[in-house]
Protein backbone atom coordinates (compact mmCIF):
# COMPACT_ATOMS: atom_id res chain seq x y z
CA UNK A 1 0.00 0.00 0.00
CA UNK A 2 3.07 2.77 0.43
CA UNK A 3 4.32 1.83 -2.79
CA UNK A 4 0.73 3.13 -4.43
CA UNK A 5 0.42 6.10 -2.00
CA UNK A 6 4.51 6.98 -2.71
CA UNK A 7 3.97 6.92 -6.12
CA UNK A 8 0.06 8.50 -6.30
CA UNK A 9 1.73 11.51 -4.20
CA UNK A 10 4.37 12.05 -6.66
CA UNK A 11 2.56 12.06 -9.70
CA UNK A 12 -0.58 13.62 -8.50
CA UNK A 13 0.54 16.29 -5.88
CA UNK A 14 2.33 19.24 -7.07
CA UNK A 15 2.22 21.36 -3.84
CA UNK A 16 2.48 19.82 0.07
CA UNK A 17 -0.84 18.95 -0.27
CA UNK A 18 -3.76 18.20 -2.53
CA UNK A 19 -5.98 20.45 -0.77
CA UNK A 20 -6.26 23.89 -2.88
CA UNK A 21 -6.05 27.43 -1.15
CA UNK A 22 -8.93 30.14 -2.41
CA UNK A 23 -5.59 31.91 -4.40
CA UNK A 24 -5.60 28.49 -5.93
CA UNK A 25 -9.02 28.36 -6.69
CA UNK A 26 -9.35 31.32 -7.71
CA UNK A 27 -6.27 31.36 -10.23
CA UNK A 28 -7.63 28.61 -11.60
CA UNK A 29 -11.16 30.03 -12.53
CA UNK A 30 -9.57 32.72 -13.64
CA UNK A 31 -6.75 30.92 -16.13
CA UNK A 32 -9.65 29.11 -17.32
CA UNK A 33 -12.21 31.76 -18.01
CA UNK A 34 -8.54 34.02 -19.37
CA UNK A 35 -8.56 31.01 -22.00
CA UNK A 36 -12.13 31.08 -23.01
CA UNK A 37 -11.36 34.63 -23.53
CA UNK A 38 -8.62 34.18 -25.47
CA UNK A 39 -10.36 31.82 -27.82
CA UNK A 40 -13.08 33.73 -27.70
CA UNK A 41 -11.49 37.18 -28.96
CA UNK A 42 -9.41 34.87 -31.77
CA UNK A 43 -12.77 33.67 -33.16
CA UNK A 44 -13.10 35.51 -36.25
CA UNK A 45 -9.61 33.69 -37.09
CA UNK A 46 -10.16 29.71 -38.97
CA UNK A 47 -8.74 26.92 -36.51
CA UNK A 48 -6.70 29.65 -34.86
CA UNK A 49 -6.53 29.85 -30.93
CA UNK A 50 -4.25 30.04 -28.01
CA UNK A 51 -6.06 27.15 -26.25
CA UNK A 52 -3.33 24.22 -27.38
CA UNK A 53 -0.59 27.01 -25.89
CA UNK A 54 -2.86 27.68 -22.53
CA UNK A 55 -2.64 23.84 -21.98
CA UNK A 56 1.28 23.26 -22.82
CA UNK A 57 1.83 25.99 -20.30
CA UNK A 58 -0.65 25.01 -18.05
CA UNK A 59 0.90 21.24 -17.56
CA UNK A 60 4.14 22.72 -17.73
CA UNK A 61 3.89 24.71 -14.72
CA UNK A 62 1.10 23.49 -12.72
CA UNK A 63 1.51 19.69 -12.80
CA UNK A 64 -2.23 17.75 -12.64
CA UNK A 65 -3.65 20.72 -11.19
CA UNK A 66 -3.33 22.21 -14.87
CA UNK A 67 -6.01 19.81 -15.09
CA UNK A 68 -8.25 22.91 -13.00
CA UNK A 69 -8.14 25.79 -15.52
CA UNK A 70 -8.32 22.97 -18.33
CA UNK A 71 -11.54 21.88 -17.30
CA UNK A 72 -12.78 25.20 -16.11
CA UNK A 73 -12.00 26.17 -19.78
CA UNK A 74 -13.76 22.85 -21.24
CA UNK A 75 -16.89 23.35 -18.79
CA UNK A 76 -17.08 27.24 -20.31
CA UNK A 77 -17.34 25.83 -23.81
CA UNK A 78 -19.97 23.33 -22.99
CA UNK A 79 -21.57 26.13 -21.00
CA UNK A 80 -21.96 28.92 -23.53
CA UNK A 81 -21.76 26.77 -27.26
CA UNK A 82 -23.85 23.62 -25.82
CA UNK A 83 -23.79 20.05 -24.94
CA UNK A 84 -23.27 18.69 -28.45
CA UNK A 85 -20.75 16.28 -30.29
CA UNK A 86 -19.11 19.43 -31.60
CA UNK A 87 -18.79 20.59 -28.18
CA UNK A 88 -18.19 17.04 -26.35
CA UNK A 89 -15.06 16.30 -27.42
CA UNK A 90 -13.35 19.27 -25.05
CA UNK A 91 -14.01 16.78 -22.30
CA UNK A 92 -11.41 14.47 -23.46
CA UNK A 93 -9.37 16.32 -26.04
CA UNK A 94 -7.08 18.83 -23.99
CA UNK A 95 -5.88 15.73 -22.08
CA UNK A 96 -3.25 14.18 -24.60
CA UNK A 97 -1.88 17.20 -25.00
CA UNK A 98 -1.68 17.66 -21.40
CA UNK A 99 -0.27 14.24 -20.85
CA UNK A 100 2.58 15.08 -23.11
CA UNK A 101 3.51 18.46 -22.29
CA UNK A 102 3.40 17.29 -18.95
CA UNK A 103 6.15 14.21 -19.36
CA UNK A 104 8.62 16.78 -21.41
CA UNK A 105 7.85 19.64 -19.04
CA UNK A 106 12.13 19.52 -18.56
CA UNK A 107 12.61 20.47 -22.18
CA UNK A 108 13.25 24.29 -22.45
CA UNK A 109 13.17 25.20 -26.26
CA UNK A 110 10.41 27.03 -27.42
CA UNK A 111 10.86 25.22 -31.06
CA UNK A 112 9.58 22.05 -29.28
CA UNK A 113 7.10 23.43 -27.79
CA UNK A 114 5.63 25.11 -31.18
CA UNK A 115 6.35 21.49 -33.08
CA UNK A 116 4.08 19.46 -30.01
CA UNK A 117 1.67 22.11 -30.71
CA UNK A 118 1.83 22.18 -34.43
CA UNK A 119 1.45 18.20 -34.10
CA UNK A 120 -1.68 18.32 -31.86
CA UNK A 121 -2.89 20.93 -34.26
CA UNK A 122 -2.93 18.84 -37.09
CA UNK A 123 -4.50 15.68 -34.85
CA UNK A 124 -7.30 17.78 -33.63
CA UNK A 125 -9.17 16.66 -36.13
CA UNK A 126 -8.76 13.23 -35.98
CA UNK A 127 -8.87 13.55 -32.19
CA UNK A 128 -12.44 14.75 -32.69
CA UNK A 129 -13.19 12.78 -34.84
CA UNK A 130 -13.07 9.98 -32.60
CA UNK A 131 -16.44 10.90 -31.14
CA UNK A 132 -18.46 9.23 -34.22
CA UNK A 133 -17.21 5.93 -33.25
CA UNK A 134 -20.59 4.69 -32.70
CA UNK A 135 -21.17 5.58 -36.70
CA UNK A 136 -18.40 3.24 -37.80
CA UNK A 137 -14.80 3.71 -38.72
CA UNK A 138 -15.78 5.12 -42.12
CA UNK A 139 -17.49 8.07 -40.36
CA UNK A 140 -14.26 8.73 -38.05
CA UNK A 141 -12.38 8.60 -41.32
CA UNK A 142 -14.56 10.68 -43.32
CA UNK A 143 -14.95 13.61 -40.54
CA UNK A 144 -11.32 13.66 -40.41
CA UNK A 145 -10.50 13.69 -43.59
CA UNK A 146 -13.43 16.63 -44.68
CA UNK A 147 -11.74 18.49 -41.78
CA UNK A 148 -8.05 18.13 -43.10
CA UNK A 149 -7.42 22.02 -44.73
CA UNK A 150 -8.92 23.03 -40.65
CA UNK A 151 -6.09 20.91 -39.28
CA UNK A 152 -3.23 22.40 -41.38
CA UNK A 153 -4.98 26.10 -40.61
CA UNK A 154 -5.00 24.30 -37.17
CA UNK A 155 -1.18 23.06 -37.40
CA UNK A 156 0.46 26.33 -38.33
CA UNK A 157 -1.50 28.86 -36.37
CA UNK A 158 -0.42 26.56 -32.85
CA UNK A 159 2.89 26.59 -34.02
CA UNK A 160 3.25 29.69 -34.37
CA UNK A 161 1.33 31.31 -31.39
CA UNK A 162 3.70 28.85 -29.44
CA UNK A 163 6.76 29.83 -31.26
CA UNK A 164 6.24 33.34 -30.32
CA UNK A 165 4.65 33.16 -26.93
CA UNK A 166 5.26 30.12 -24.95
CA UNK A 167 8.11 30.87 -23.09
CA UNK A 168 6.76 34.98 -21.80
CA UNK A 169 3.34 33.01 -21.15
CA UNK A 170 5.27 30.22 -18.94
CA UNK A 171 7.09 32.33 -17.24
CA UNK A 172 3.97 35.07 -16.04
CA UNK A 173 1.79 31.47 -15.39
CA UNK A 174 4.42 30.04 -13.59
CA UNK A 175 4.97 33.56 -11.24
CA UNK A 176 1.25 33.91 -10.54
CA UNK A 177 0.63 30.11 -9.98
CA UNK A 178 3.88 29.71 -7.36
CA UNK A 179 2.38 33.12 -5.78
CA UNK A 180 -1.29 31.52 -5.43
CA UNK A 181 0.78 28.46 -4.07
CA UNK A 182 2.51 30.51 -1.14
CA UNK A 183 0.58 30.61 1.78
Amino acid sequence: MAASTNWYSRWVMTSSDNKLSIRQITLFGMLGALTFGAKFAMSWLPNIEPVSLMVMVFAVTMGVKALYPIYVYALLELLVYGFGGWNLVHIYIWAPLWLAAWLLRSVRNPVFWAILSGTFGLLFGALSSLIYIPGGWAMVAAKWITGLSFDLLHCAGNFVIALILFEPVRKLVEKLYHHADSQ
